[in-house]
């Protein structure tokens, strides 16, 4: 890096200037303090940028995992990069796709060809949903092409979130999706007179409408969807309103979306001036044989409801904070309940600043851990063993920035992990130039020689952050073994469902 001062003008004043010392001891000892690694490749996508988190599937069948994400270039605009594959040997890239507009989403996965290959779902703005060949990268439908949508906006459909994957439905032998769609981005952020969300099941075969059923309250929908299967035919948790509009936190039976009606769902939480945007997760924190429901509500609150009942068990609130991402789970003390991790940041949407980072007690509700490191991003923390001692540490990406003695900014992002039992915190990898926005890491071992990989994203402008003119992908080698259990190794889980469900 430059030779500067650490940081920027303050947003927060001199009550963050202990922090910035932190901060600077902190980045100091990174440099000499690392997480033994090498890079062993990187792929530049010189056009756009992202905020889609990396997935993993073996796509041309060579035994080592293949990279799936999506990108895009400045809202509205069309991008003939909007979902790529990357080959996970080399880096090099397998296929890639083009959309009208951004491709925010990141994949999902289903064999709807038969060829043993999973094929991706990926969905985006202006209504952007397809399905693409995993093999080949030919495009197997578009959502509005199949349902004759002509004009997106107009006919009430906006942009599609992450999908989840439920029984066949349709009777075509192939399992079918469930997703929601919502967010008109032309109207006004503080103005109340928004279109409603809705739930949607949708054919994977083909791309048909299945069903569709309006958010209960009428408010606009950000959150991707969780499916949890059970003897019952499942339920879905959700959630509606936004950065500048309040909105509820809701689980329904599985049925209720059948019927193309959501009256019938529980309210589990509420918020008069926010809404609930980070995807929830499932995880049993009370032994009694029943996923338990988790959610960061975007005014500042961790919260954690009885799968059973709906009770709520425990509440963390950060005030003056927001968060638009979702906790990472995993043992971080010396119990065998299920802990969690949470990076919210300081401020009000737009204007959210520095970080700040809890680690709860998933028995209590208790926080035991607390950091303030770098500026707030949209990522999600990961969670697993690194050093092997039973515990779990957490990876996550932080952004920080240098000013010269112009004041101009300069911009730097890297991957570090915490370890509750030592409070050690090492970097992994190298400092980049640029910044990680909202593309959560993966964790794994993407070629199953026994140790972890990580993939990592980042835009690699040095003078400014929100920018789609350029990306870089890094296969990231580690000689730390694979634990037997990786807790949670990518956005909303190993299995991208958001279900937690091993035991310690």
């Amino acid at each position: 890096m430059n030779s500067m001062k650490l940081w920027s003008a303050d947003p927060y004043g001199d009550a963050m200037v202990s922090l910035r010392c932190m901060l600077s001891v902190i980045l100091m000892a990174l440099c000499f303090s690392k997480v033994q690694s090498q890079s062993l490749w990187v792929s530049e996508m010189p056009t756009v940028g992202t905020f889609s988190s990396p997935r993993i599937a073996d796509l041309n069948n060579d035994g080592v995992g293949d990279i799936v994400m999506g990108a895009g270039r400045e809202e509205f605009q069309a991008c003939d990069t909007a979902v790529f594959a990357l080959d996970g040997q080399t880096g090099q890239l397998l296929w890639r796709v083009s959309a009208t507009d951004q491709i925010f989403g990141s994949a999902t996965f289903l064999d709807i060809t038969g060829d043993t290959i999973a094929d991706v779902f990926m969905g985006g703005r202006s209504a952007e949903l397809f399905a693409v060949n995993g093999k080949s990268g030919e495009v197997i439908w578009t959502f509005c092409e199949v349902n004759g949508i002509k004009n997106p906006n107009g006919e009430g459909w906006y942009n599609f979130y992450n999908l989840q994957v439920v029984p066949d439905q349709d009777g075509d032998g192939i399992r079918d999706l469930v997703v929601s769609n919502g967010g008109d981005v032309m109207v006004e952020p503080f103005d109340p007179d928004r279109p409603p969300g809705k739930l949607v099941l949708i054919s994977a075969l083909t791309g048909t409408l299945i069903k569709e059923a309006q958010m209960p309250d009428g408010k606009e929908t950000y959150m991707s969807v969780h499916f949890l299967p059970d003897s019952s035919g499942g339920e879905i948790v959700y959630g509606t309103g936004g950065e500048t509009i309040g909105g509820h936190f809701y689980r329904v039976a599985f049925s209720g979306l059948l019927q193309g009606d959501l009256t019938g769902s529980v309210k589990l939480d509420s918020s008069a001036t926010k809404g609930f945007i980070g995807p929830s997760l499932r995880a049993d924190i009370n032994e009694d044989g029943v996923s338990d429901i988790f959610t960061n509500a975007v005014d500042g609150r961790l919260l954690a409801f009885d799968g059973k009942s709906s009770e709520k068990l425990w509440e963390v609130i950060l005030p003056n904070t927001e968060s638009y991402s979702s906790p990472a789970v995993g043992f971080f003390n010396n119990d065998d309940i299920p802990d969690f991790f949470i990076s919210y940041g300081r401020g009000v949407w737009p204007h959210l600043g520095w970080g700040i980072q809890k680690m709860v007690d998933g028995k209590t509700g208790q926080v035991e851990f607390t950091d303030s490191l770098g500026f707030y991003q949209n990522t999600s923390p990961l969670a697993v063993d690194l050093n092997g001692d039973g515990l779990d540490e957490i990876v996550m990406s932080v952004n920080f920035q240098e000013v010269d003695e112009l004041y101009r900014k300069f911009f730097y992002t890297m991957l570090v992990s915490i370890d509750f039992a030592s409070g050690e915190i090492l970097n992994i990898g190298e400092i980049y130039e640029g910044s990680n926005l909202s593309s959560t890491p993966w964790i794994g071992d993407l070629d199953n020689d026994g140790f972890l990989d990580l993939i990592h994203c980042h835009g690699t402008s040095l003078r400014h952050t929100y920018t789609f003119d350029g990306m870089k992908i890094h296969r990231i080698s580690t000689s730390i073994p694979v634990p037997q259990n990786i807790s949670w190794g990518s956005y909303q889980g190993n299995e991208y469902d958001g279900t937690f469900s091993w035991k310690k």
